[in-house]
Formats: C-alpha cells, sequence, structure tokens
C-alpha cells in the first residue's frame, strides 16, 4: 500500500505531497495519521520551513466520502468527531508549527482540503487552482477552521456567499479578495514555492515563528493588549542570535547568516 504522505528532505527544510491522487487526495483516517506524523517528524529532525501541496491533478478534495454514504449505515455518521480527533487537531498543528508553512495548491481545494491550505502561513496557487467551500452542496457548513478564516480575510459579505453558493473561487480572484499570497503559472508553481521554502528556510526561525504567533493571535486582542503582547514576543525576538547577527549584517553590509535557534 502506498505511503498516503510523501516526505522530501531538502536539508532545511521539508516537502510534504498529500499522496491520494485517484481520490483527489482526499482526506482518510490513514491519511490524517500519516501527515501528523510527518509533521512531528519535521519538527523533532529540525526543519526550519515546510512546503505542503499535492499529487497528480488536484491538491485536496476534503474528506473522503467514501465510506460516509449515510444511507448505507446503520447510523449516521458522527461528522463532529471526525473534527474533534482528526481536522480541528490538524489545522491547529499547522497554525501553530513554529516554522513557516507553504502551501502550493497545484489543483482544486475543496472542502476541508481548501480549508487545511488556508491554515498555512502563506498561500501560492496555480492559475488553474480552484478553491471551494463545497460544504452546502451536502447540507454541511464550512469545517476544519472555514467559518473561522474565511470571514477574517474576506469579510462576513464574501464569506456567507462562498459558503452559502459553494461556488468555485478561482486563484487570481483569491488574490485579489485577499484570501491567498500569489497565483502562479502553473508550469512556475512549484519551483517558486520550493524557492520561497528554501529562503524562509534560512531565514530568522525565532523570529518567523513570532511572526506567526503575532499575526495569528491579533484578531483576538484589543489594541492595548496586543501592543503588551507585542512588546513581550519582542523582548524575546532581541535575546535571540539571530537578532544579533541581522544587525551586525546590516551594519557591515553583508548578507545574514542566520542559524534559526531560539534565545
Amino acid at each position: 500500500m502506498a505511503d498516503t504522505i510523501l516526505l522530501h528532505d531538502h536539508g532545511t527544510w521539508a516537502k510534504l505531497v498529500l499522496n491520494r491522487p485517484d481520490k483527489l487526495n482526499s482526506f482518510n483516517d490513514r491519511m490524517h495519521a500519516e501527515l501528523q506524523a510527518t509533521l512531528q517528524t519535521v519538527e523533532e529532525t529540525g526543519k526550519r520551513a515546510v512546503l505542503l501541496t499535492g499529487a497528480g491533478r488536484g491538491f485536496c478534495a476534503g474528506q473522503d466520502l467514501s465510506a460516509r454514504d449515510p444511507k448505507r449505515m446503520e447510523s449516521p455518521p458522527d461528522l463532529g468527531d471526525t473534527l474533534t480527533r482528526l481536522f480541528n487537531p490538524l489545522v491547529t498543528r499547522i497554525a501553530t508549527l513554529p516554522i513557516p508553512v507553504v502551501c502550493a495548491v497545484n489543483g482544486v481545494a475543496a472542502g476541508a482540503g481548501a480549508n487545511v491550505a488556508l491554515a498555512c502561513d502563506i498561500v501560492l496557487a496555480a492559475q488553474s487552482a480552484r478553491f471551494i467551500q463545497s460544504f452546502a452542496r451536502v447540507g454541511l457548513i464550512p469545517d476544519a477552521g472555514g467559518s473561522w478564516t474565511l470571514p477574517r480575510l474576506l469579510g462576513p459579505a464574501r464569506a456567507m456567499a462562498l459558503a452559502m453558493t459553494a461556488e468555485p473561487l478561482d486563484a487570481q480572484t483569491a488574490v485579489d479578495w485577499g484570501l491567498i499570497w500569489r497565483c502562479l503559472p502553473d508550469a512556475d508553481l512549484m519551483a517558486e514555492a520550493e524557492a520561497l521554502t528554501e529562503r524562509l528556510s534560512q531565514g530568522p526561525t525565532h523570529g518567523l515563528a513570532q511572526i506567526k504567533t503575532a499575526i495569528r493571535s491579533a484578531p483576538d486582542h484589543s489594541l492595548d493588549r496586543h501592543l503588551a503582547f507585542e512588546a513581550d514576543l519582542q523582548r524575546g525576538c532581541g535575546h535571540s542570535a539571530d537578532y544579533a547577527e541581522g544587525v551586525s549584517a546590516f551594519l557591515e553590509k553583508r548578507a545574514p547568516r542566520f542559524t534559526g535557534e531560539a534565545p
């Protein structure tokens, strides 16, 4: 049986590939377990950035529904359990991983697959990619963080319409609306995503992790609380070797050599 997650080691960073192309990389329990285990390996081996993408013609079609037909089951499936046990821990893990997570959306990203992509820190997409909040087509709400992420990125009007109509959103419109970072020609996507991940992996890892923490925390803070939170994070960054190296490199007019070590 083939691995559902492929891990490509690039030294300071790793590329993770969702690998169920015959199912548009839709999630089953095994793929959840293997992706969580692979993310654990990435962190434990000291990688400084990670790139997530999909095999074949799509990124991810969300949950594999082939075993979820209520009419063929003795009782309705507990979708809340699926979220609590599988998708919610995955989204939380991606959001809190102390390294940059880049996502290269190489084709359709639908349902929970779209929202797993949007949980990543920087999202690039091929021009042919489509983001689809497909839940309404089967009587569900956006999950895997979708009902939290969409209104924060797009505002309530666009979030509501995308969720209720389940209409596909093309990659360029996703950029124009502020949903993702960049849209690229299909042939250029992977090279650009890999170059970005490599660049981030050479950066000040502790500082990048604190950027992630600061920006993700901002919507839940008042201004006064967030100013104090910034001060605490910046205090820690100022004690890092990467800050000292960054300042020295700036003053000496040379490229910095960051180690990524925490203070």
